[in-house]
């Protein structure tokens, strides 16, 4: 009976074990493309650290910021999907060559601030989430802004006639697209060979948002900041849907949850951030111009063919959120 008593034990100590809930902790690699001081990196990292707390340590998000990782940007739709990360902040803009749906709040001067674009991702949410899930097999958590892209330039800008001849560093497809509108000459640069761009004269002026006007000290080699808003990126952080089912329920609820806590705190964040780098940028040298109504009612007419033809080939959804917030915004 002893030896049986003994036998029994092992198999409850066994069974105790399998269900144990140190077998049932997770450890996720978390992929940033941007610095560690970059607002996305850091809005990344106090959601792993709330995440940890909300879930006792039973799933940990250890979170590689800078590239570490070897991902460059454009491919991480395509990366989370096949769960070679599961979970991943990526530029929207920057993986809408994939998703053409996503391309639509990367249309240049479709939302003129903050509360416009958010106005915007309440309508797309929906949708993105869909597209996200059945086509990409993967959650969307939170979607947060960037500072809006300005013009940065060694002469003052105050009129549209006054843009032709630029010689402009622009980061994406549509940005070039407005440089090309305007009759300027955009130059797609890898962002580490601008400042010495800037120096030989290849540009003589920068599209970009203020942190990274910061970052790179442009008050050294440039004198003006245009705060068109020509477009405002947004950031979204994504889950692999496999990895995420697999949690246990209440985990993945607490991903949700904090998903939209930090999804609130960012916007609330971003435009402080915004107006504390253009601060910066002000008190080392830029002169900041603001621009008239005039000049942005002629920069949203003369690219009004680059969302028009965007539409002409945009799906069903696209189109829809197009028409909705048009007239949420009565334009």
């Amino acid at each position: 009976m002893k030896k049986i008593g003994t036998v029994l034990s092992l198999v409850l100590l066994a069974l105790a074990l399998v269900v144990s809930p140190v077998l049932a902790k997770s450890s996720w690699n978390a992929n940033s493309v941007w610095p560690p001081k970059n607002h996305h990196s850091i809005g990344l990292n106090d959601f792993a650290d709330k995440v940890k707390k909300a879930t006792n340590g039973d799933l940990e998000i250890v979170v590689h910021t800078g590239g570490a990782l070897g991902y460059k940007g454009p491919e991480l739709l395509k990366t989370v999907r096949d769960g070679l990360v599961p979970i991943s902040d990526m530029l929207i803009s920057g993986v809408a060559g994939d998703e053409k749906l996503f391309q639509i709040v990367t249309l240049p001067f479709l939302v003129r601030d903050f509360q416009e674009l958010r106005t915007l991702l309440e309508i797309c949410r929906p949708y993105f989430d869909k597209a996200a899930e059945k086509k990409w097999k993967q959650k969307i958590l939170y979607i947060a802004p960037w500072p809006g892209a300005g013009l940065w330039t060694k002469k003052k800008i105050t009129t549209l006639e006054e843009m032709k001849g630029l010689k402009t560093r622009t980061y994406d497809k549509n940005g070039a697209l407005v440089m090309d509108a305007v009759g300027a000459t955009p130059h797609a640069l890898p962002f580490s060979e601008v400042y010495t761009s800037l120096q030989t004269g290849l540009i003589d002026s920068v599209m970009t948002s203020t942190p990274t006007a910061v970052d790179a000290k442009f008050w050294e080699v440039l004198q003006y900041y245009q705060p068109l808003n020509i477009t405002i990126a947004t950031d979204m952080v994504t889950v692999n849907l496999n990895s995420f089912n697999k949690l246990p329920k209440d985990q993945q609820n607490a991903l949700l949850k904090i998903g939209k806590e930090m999804e609130n705190a960012m916007w609330d964040n971003v435009p402080k951030i915004d107006k504390d780098q253009e601060a910066i940028s002000n008190k080392n040298g830029i002169v900041t111009v603001a621009p008239d109504k005039k000049l942005i009612a002629d920069l949203e007419k003369i690219t009004e063919n680059i969302r028009q033809d965007w539409l002409k080939t945009a799906p069903p959804e696209g189109k829809k959120i197009y028409s909705d917030f048009m007239k949420k915004v009565k334009r």
